[in-house]
């Protein structure tokens, strides 16, 4: 039997709903973006579930019951799902709700889990704050992150990323937060330059930022092997 184009587009639907969360061990299992219709890693997703009041839910964790939905982790993506017709209803093949204010709160939820493991690695003393403490720090060792708030001063910016460059040739720079986001992981006001130690945290890290800085969509690469003079 010939697929209609339409045959096709209820194939492609009843592919973006899962059958709950992943199990532990599970591999890494691809998922269908219901916005793009593009196969992706879990990891570079978000998943959806939908409350039993008809209301969209995000499951930044993948942990929540029930069938969801999967979207491509980038606020742009989200932001045109939510803002088309039935993007959502489509996916979870009944009539749902997305909350005003999803794409926010996506992004704060995201934040949120950064900042959790910034202050857990601070009470293991994987973190070093401030300019003078992260120069004495470099010659060290290479340290698994530099942060940089992005609303730092470029100079000060250029100078503890030349010297890290300068000792170790290549770096990592995470500069998607800005100093007061830095900040609250710490308890503090503001935050401009940081250092995650090598080690565990680092990894830890690494998950939880790459998932913010692909959902924010910033400019640039995360590795540095030269500082613009």
């Amino acid at each position: 039997m010939t697929q209609t184009p339409d045959d096709q587009s209820e194939l492609d639907d009843t592919e973006t709903l899962d059958n709950g969360p992943e199990k532990k061990n599970s591999g890494t299992p691809f998922r269908m973006c219901l916005a793009t219709r593009e196969r992706l890693p879990a990891s570079k997703m978000i998943r959806f579930v939908c409350s039993p009041d008809g209301e969209v839910v995000p499951d930044i964790a993948g942990t929540l019951p029930g069938r969801g939905v999967w979207v491509t982790n980038q606020k742009a993506t989200l932001d045109s799902l939510v803002s088309g017709k039935g993007g959502f209803s489509r996916g979870f093949k009944k009539q749902v709700r997305a909350p005003e204010g999803l794409v926010e709160t996506v992004d704060q939820l995201l934040l949120k889990r950064c900042q959790a493991t910034l202050g857990l690695a601070k009470r293991a003393s994987d973190i070093i704050l401030g300019f003078d403490q992260i120069r004495n720090e470099l010659p060290k060792r290479r340290p698994g992150w530099l942060l940089e708030a992005s609303d730092g001063a470029e100079d000060g910016r250029r100078r503890i990323v030349g010297m890290a460059v300068g000792i170790y040739e290549k770096v990592r720079i995470a500069n998607a937060l800005t100093s007061s986001e830095l900040g609250s992981a710490f308890g503090r006001e503001n935050v401009i330059h940081g250092l995650v130690k090598t080690g565990r945290f680092s990894d830890l890290w690494t998950r939880d930022y790459l998932r913010l800085y692909e959902f924010r969509q910033i400019d640039g690469g995360i590795w540095y092997t030269e500082v613009a003079r």
